[in-house]
């Protein structure tokens, strides 16, 4: 496989050529501070915003190798998508919060952005390829407003801030493997440095997954490598971290409410079939459903039971990206008064998405003689090329009873993306669908886009008295995306995002030691998508130089006030929310969804979200808790839908937004004696529709699932060894999971499910040294 990252030493180099020029700034310190409870799950005490903060720890309950979103998981109002156990199929991973999906919510790691973790994305990467999973330290999630010193452009709706754990202070290490359900395997090693003489630490680990797809033919499989290290300086500490990824991952076929109906829930692609790939291909253009002129019309033209569409299942795909994104920063308190904290990182990142489409023949099919090149169907390619560079900073002020807080963010992205096609033979499968392609025999379009934003915020938290505290400031944020044609038809233009005020204010009143109450307002704005395949881009050159002067950006009005109560063995929280949501863009695809055709993009008009949500811990016995959250969330779109020239295309007014259950549980009963461990978790689905005039849905789904484990001591051999079995769909349940693999209709069934995974049963055996 090709790679094009920079070496360890050049990146290293690079990271302090780059911290010397400019600085950056690490999650609030809210985040960090929540380090050092001993909750697993901390409600967002003296928070004037809906936060709470999960230890990473919890992860180590999920079934290994499993997405750091599993953290939030069980938070009230989140909905987290995936086709595999694992929540780390990114094809299919989806995650939203109160109804905002996740190319409008914020993620960072370690205060460094990762875009918004679409599929395809053209400004980060998802974070199951940013961390492994055994390193995460603990994630903060907002539900309605990040803090104002997010770096985020698309934190519409929430942000999530993942922090890596501290290197430790003692010499040694974990290491872990684990087999299951699917010829799953994972093997994990990391080696702690501990302290030394320097007072400096760090680690490194390294960790390989691979498992069979649970249905069809196929691989999914990582590989990933984080380095951390921590060098103090006085109050004050030099932080560096690189972490590599390595990600292949065959997919599965997406599926109709007609597919399900007819071909069942583990219907899948063709994959070890080629012959009958081949042969569907080829009547697909015999009957001119393919748009390829016939060649062999001996084959005739019905497809053969149950097939009855070239799109019933298609050969292979895949997803394969490398990452490279590692950052160094600074946190220094100068005196009682000041602080300063720096980062500057850099991201790199080759993908491709692969695709055997029998939409485009090989360029020998039907050459009399030809023996290569020759197949009916071809593999197209959507091609990424990112590299990134960003600095944040901020200084904080404590003046009496006031905590001045100013920083910045800025970045420079260049993305390269294409669409390529690549030729096959007619007898066998003649390339390897999980590694990158090269010698296209055809390329569509090139495009490289080049993307600045700059941030400001400044803030002021006010302790007013013991009780209250109010904290009030603003935002800056400005985003220009510009896009260069290399190959094919034209798409050159520059479109820029910006609002140069952005406040968020919010207060928060201590009734007792025990009781809190909490309100703020915050406004938050979504940059463009510097892409081809979305945005204000996706559209031709006519239609760009009609929408680059009229395309305003997405902006958010969020107010949400709630309690909180705490004591020794419960804590609790209740919120209230509403959010309003305009400048709603909107593109209607041209075509099916897999064949990616241009889609026209406008304003549409807003959305209304209102609902309640409660979350509550309860250790109510020795060794024993019990986690439950509960959201009613009511989101409706405003308007009607309607295109450039006023002409209505879908009927949305007061229709409920596409994904979004108006109502969420969760339950998780939790047991640990310090040998015996275990936890038995619930989550309740309401419906969900994947079409914006809410004809076309999914039902409610019931999902459980279990872990139990046995901590073993004794003996230098033993002390530290664990023993865990987990157990996802523990009742085996068929249902729907992702319901937006191809987008969302405007009406009417479209192929875009994709199918939950069903029981599976994983092995884990972790030793600590």
């Amino acid at each position: 496989m090709k790679t094009k990252f920079l070496t360890g030493a050049a990146f290293g180099a690079l990271m302090l050529a780059m911290a010397s020029a400019a600085a950056a700034q690490e999650p609030s310190d809210d985040v960090a501070d929540a380090a050092s409870v001993d909750e697993l799950v901390v409600f967002g005490r003296g928070e004037a915003r809906q936060v709470q903060t999960v230890d990473g720890q919890e992860l180590s309950l999920e079934v290994a190798g499993a997405s750091p979103l599993k953290l939030v998981e069980k938070l009230p109002n989140v909905n987290l998508q995936s086709a595999d156990p694992f929540g780390s199929y990114e094809w299919s991973s989806r995650i939203s919060i109160r109804g905002f999906d996740r190319n409008r919510l914020g993620f960072t790691l370690d205060g460094v952005p990762l875009g918004d973790m679409t599929y395809g994305n053209h400004n980060g990467l998802h974070i199951s390829r940013a961390i492994a999973g055994e390193n995460v330290g603990q994630v903060e999630l907002a539900q309605g407003a990040g803090a104002l010193s997010t770096a985020s452009v698309s934190d519409l709706g929430g942000s999530l801030q993942f922090l890596s754990r501290e290197p430790g202070a003692e010499f040694g290490g974990l290491a872990a493997g684990t087999a299951g359900s699917d010829d799953t395997y994972r093997g994990f090693l990391r080696l702690e440095s501990g302290e030394l003489p320097s007072g400096a630490r760090g680690y490194a680990s390294y960790s390989y997954n691979t498992a069979s797809k649970w249905k069809g033919d196929g691989e999914q499989r990582q590989q990933q490598v984080n380095v951390k290290a921590v060098q103090p300086i006085g109050e004050g500490a030099i932080t560096g971290w690189v972490n590599w990824s390595s990600r292949q991952e065959q997919d599965y076929q997406y599926l109709s409410l007609e597919m399900i109906g007819r071909l069942g829930l583990d219907w899948d692609n063709f994959a070890s079939n080629y012959v009958k790939a081949v042969q569907v291909a080829e009547i697909g253009h015999n009957r001119g459903d393919t748009g390829v002129a016939p060649r062999f019309p001996s084959f005739g033209t019905v497809y053969p039971a149950p097939i009855i569409s070239p799109d019933d299942a298609y050969y292979d795909a895949s997803g394969l990206r490398d990452d490279i994104i590692g950052a160094l920063s600074l946190d220094l308190p100068i005196n009682d008064m000041v602080r300063v904290k720096a980062t500057a990182y850099r991201h790199e990142n080759e993908g491709q998405g692969l695709w055997v489409t029998p939409y485009v023949a090989s360029p020998n099919y039907g050459v009399a003689g030809a023996t290569t090149n020759d197949a009916p169907l071809s593999i197209r390619t959507t091609e990424y090329d990112i590299k990134r560079s960003g600095a944040i900073a901020s200084l904080t002020l404590t003046l009496g009873a006031h905590e001045v807080e100013g920083g910045f963010w800025y970045e420079t992205n260049d993305f390269v993306q294409a669409r390529r096609f690549y030729a096959l033979n007619r007898t066998s499968f003649s390339r390897d669908i999980l590694e990158m392609q090269s010698g296209a025999f055809r390329t569509d379009w090139e495009y490289a886009f080049d993307t600045t934003t700059t941030k400001f915020h400044l803030s002021d938290t006010w302790t007013v008295t013991e009780a209250l505290k109010v904290n009030f400031g603003f935002k800056s944020l400005s985003v220009e995306n510009e896009s260069t044609t290399r190959i094919g038809p034209n798409k050159t233009g520059v479109i820029k995002a910006e609002e140069n005020f952005l406040p968020q204010i919010g207060a928060s009143f201590d009734l007792s030691e025990d009781s809190q109450l909490f309100a703020g307002y915050s406004e938050n704005m979504r940059a463009f998508a510097s892409s081809a395949t979305s945005g204000p881009f996706s559209a031709s050159q006519v239609g760009f130089n009609a929408i680059k002067d009229k395309l305003k950006p997405e902006l958010s009005q969020t107010f949400e006030a709630g309690w909180r109560y705490k004591t020794p063995d419960f804590q609790g929280v209740v919120a209230f929310y509403h959010v309003k949501f305009e400048n709603r863009l909107f593109g209607v695809a041209q075509g099916s969804g897999i064949q990616g055709n241009p889609s026209a993009l406008s304003n549409v008009g807003g959305v209304t979200a209102k609902g309640f949500e409660a979350a509550a811990s309860w250790d109510f016995a020795p060794d024993w808790s019990l986690f439950a959250s509960y959201a009613y969330n009511d989101s409706t779109y405003d308007e009607d839908t309607r295109d450039g020239n006023g002409v209505i295309v879908a009927r949305t007014a007061g229709k409920t937004t596409v994904d979004t259950p108006e109502n969420l549980f969760k339950a998780e009963l939790s047991f640990d004696n310090g040998a015996f461990f275990g936890k038995a978790s619930l989550s309740y689905l309401g419906e969900r529709f994947f079409t914006y005039e809410n004809d076309r849905g999914v039902p409610s789904q019931t999902l459980a699932e279990l872990a139990a484990g046995y901590r073993f001591s004794g003996t230098p051999l033993l002390d530290g060894l664990e023993l865990q079995v987990n157990v996802t769909n523990l009742f085996d349940e068929k249902y729907v999971s992702t319901i937006d693999s191809n987008g969302f209709a405007i009406r009417g069934d479209s192929q875009t499910l994709l199918a939950g995974a069903p029981r599976q049963v994983f092995v884990s055996l972790r030793k600590t040294f």
